[in-house]
């Protein structure tokens, strides 16, 4: 085997990409505890904490050099991606980034978008599937300065005066409805087949980053319910003894492994072979959606009584782990879209 088959089953990190989860690792935890989390509730946003990552190079860093970027890979976005899952970031930074780097694909970055680059300003984009008319659920709409959508055969920029204004919403983003009609600016900034296949291009991306946030997240409610189950005795042991507990806490440590690997993978054909395995980070998002959840569910559990009172960070993770995923609509279209992938390269 040679060492570019070699490398195509081995996913493990070089050093500097260790170094750089270790890195936003150490940002996070210094600038994003529960408590930052939970006063950000009610907005989904800490504009504090979006302009201390954004100095970090978080933004910048997805972007290729031409257009001012660092030209990092997807291998390196998925291992941030993970540690901004594991604090529960409220900042729109996987939106940002895939909405970005679309504008980059199509040539429209620069100019009145200029700030995208830096995240001074905030862009946005639609993470449905369709193409149907009408207002449209955005997952970061409050808080964005540019929101990209499908109009039919077109992808378009729309800009707003006046941001519109938040929707509650079960994953406690700062989620908007927005009307492609009714936007203040509205410019088309690509038309086609190869606009729409870029625009098929981010939203992938989306998934694939959301499902290593849902990896790192998963990992965290694993490590508090462990925590508290070392610490909780029954009967005079600890109850991460009985096969009740120490199972599904096992079975978390598979899912997380499980999901991590896929995303790595996934990211690491889309940096060297984008067009060969082009179901894997779908693959990875349906897989995290619903292991997330699951994995959410049973660390609350864990805690008993505890994990679902407001004030245990449990439950904040449950809500996320549930509502997150959904800004991507139904994850099983998601699914439906994978099964066309495998079908059509089987029919070939």
């Amino acid at each position: 085997m040679d060492r570019y088959e070699l490398r195509r089953v081995d996913y493990s990190l070089s050093g500097d990409q260790t170094d750089l989860q270790a890195a936003y690792r150490e940002f996070f935890k210094a600038n994003c505890s529960i408590n930052v989390v939970r006063a950000a509730e009610a907005g989904g946003f800490d504009k504090g904490l979006w302009e201390r990552l954004c100095a970090t190079g978080a933004t910048r860093m997805a972007l290729p050099e031409e257009v001012g970027g660092d030209g990092a890979t997807m291998v390196d976005l998925v291992l941030v991606a993970e540690e901004f899952g594991r604090v529960l970031a409220p900042v729109p930074w996987i939106d940002h980034v895939c909405a970005a780097r679309l504008l980059a694909r199509l040539g429209a970055l620069g100019g009145d978008t200029a700030g995208v680059v830096t995240g001074e300003q905030i862009a946005g984009l639609d993470l449905r599937e369709s193409d149907a008319a009408g207002p449209r659920l955005i997952s970061n709409g409050s808080v964005a300065d540019h929101v990209v959508v499908r109009d039919g055969a077109d992808v378009v920029r729309l800009t707003f005066d006046t941001r519109p204004a938040g929707v509650d919403n079960i994953g406690k983003l700062p989620m908007a409805w927005i009307d492609p009609g009714a936007a203040e600016g509205r410019t088309v900034i690509g038309s086609g087949p190869q606009a729409l296949a870029d625009y098929q291009l981010a939203l992938d991306e989306w998934r694939l980053l959301m499902a290593s946030a849902l990896a790192g997240l998963v990992e965290e409610t694993m490590t508090i319910a462990g925590e508290f189950a070392k610490t909780r005795y029954t009967l005079g042991v600890p109850i991460s003894t009985l096969q009740g507990i120490s199972h599904p806490l096992a079975n978390m440590a598979i899912t997380v492994q499980g999901g991590r690997a896929l995303a790595r993978r996934a990211a690491w054909y889309l940096d060297n072979e984008p067009g060969e395995r082009p179901e894997l980070g779908p693959s990875a998002f349906v897989f995290m959606a619903e292991e997330a959840a699951k994995a959410a569910t049973m660390a609350v559990h864990v805690q008993g009584g505890l994990g679902v009172s407001d004030e245990a960070a449990a439950s904040a993770y449950l809500v996320r782990a549930r509502g997150w995923p959904l800004a991507g609509g139904d994850p099983g279209m998601t699914t439906q879209r994978i099964g066309r992938i495998v079908a059509a390269r089987e029919s070939q």
